[in-house]
């Protein structure tokens, strides 16, 4: 058998891994070499075919339509070789960039659920709340949409709501009346202070001023808060579901519907079959989760 006229393994190894990062920069991160080591790789690769793989402005190269088709069946190529190696199989980890909160008080409680679905795999939640990044060994992300055009593949999963939540010791407390609640000392986390404002402007409630501000590291310590007593938080629904369903926190007003949704975010290229049924599972896990209690009309 003839042996086939192959371009260097490097050039094409180079060359897949830009086409999956879409940048230079995290392709030569990741195969350990220099930027201008992966731009000599795809200029060659580009000289040896004779066709044109990338185009546009240094800062901002995209693929052609050949380079597309040729991303396309080197990363399935890359895919036989590393499952044909000895003690190759599919991928054991997933990685999850997620933010704290969610991950512990929605998240992980349900995980026992996909884990059971794949024996033998490992789900690894890394707490972030930051721009994502898929350099860092990060196979897919959870964030909340903010309304802007993502550069990844977006799955949204799970409606977002938020309201004020206290406990049920501290409404008894007071009698429950409404005006009462909001002049409780408010709690807030520093990663969303304006939360209480939000709220107020969605419920079209006029806020009285605060008589005093607690301010928490995390949304985490400050819905423990809530439920200990020391004030009114208002939270994210699919943060505190599981505490008023226990009966730990209570919710006098109901949640406000908020315009956006939580996400499933992915690289754009690239293939990860672990990845993708974890995907599916959200989907189903958001769609299975209780809807919040709908807004209650009062009077301050």
């Amino acid at each position: 058998m003839p042996r086939r006229a192959l371009p260097p393994l490097a050039a094409l190894r180079a060359f897949e891994a830009f086409a999956r990062h879409g940048s230079m920069t995290l392709a030569a991160e990741e195969l350990l070499v220099t930027h201008g080591a992966i731009s000599r790789q795809v200029r060659g690769l580009e000289e040896h075919l004779g066709v044109a793989l990338v185009a546009g402005p240094r800062h901002a190269l995209r693929l052609t339509d050949a380079g597309r088709e040729l991303a396309s069946g080197l990363s399935t190529a890359f895919d036989v070789i590393a499952g044909a190696l000895p003690g190759a199989g599919p991928a054991e980890e997933l990685v999850i960039s997620c933010f704290g909160t969610l991950a512990m008080k929605w998240l992980i409680p349900r995980l026992p659920g996909f884990l059971e679905r794949h024996p033998g795999r490992r789900v690894r939640i890394l707490e972030d709340h930051g721009p994502v990044d898929f350099s860092r060994g990060v196979d897919a992300a959870i964030r909340i949409d903010t309304g802007e055009r993502t550069p990844f593949r977006a799955l949204a999963f799970m409606d977002h709501a938020h309201g004020p939540v206290l406990s049920p010791a501290l409404l008894a407390e007071i009698g429950g009346d409404p005006a009462r609640v909001l002049a409780l000392p408010r709690l807030y986390s520093e990663t969303f202070p304006q939360a209480f404002r939000e709220w107020a402007a969605r419920a079209g409630v006029d806020l009285p001023p605060s008589t005093l501000d607690r301010e928490f590291e995390h949304n985490t310590y400050m819905i423990e808060a809530a439920a200990a007593g020391l004030g009114v938080a208002a939270a994210p629904w699919a943060f505190v579901c599981h505490d008023i369903e226990r009966g730990r926190l209570v919710a006098p007003f109901g949640f406000e519907p908020v315009p956006a949704r939580y996400l499933y975010l992915r690289p754009r290229l690239g293939d990860n079959p672990l990845a993708e049924a974890f995907g599916a599972w959200l989907q189903q896990e958001g769609a299975a989760s209780p809807l919040p209690p709908p807004p209650q009309t009062f009077k301050v």
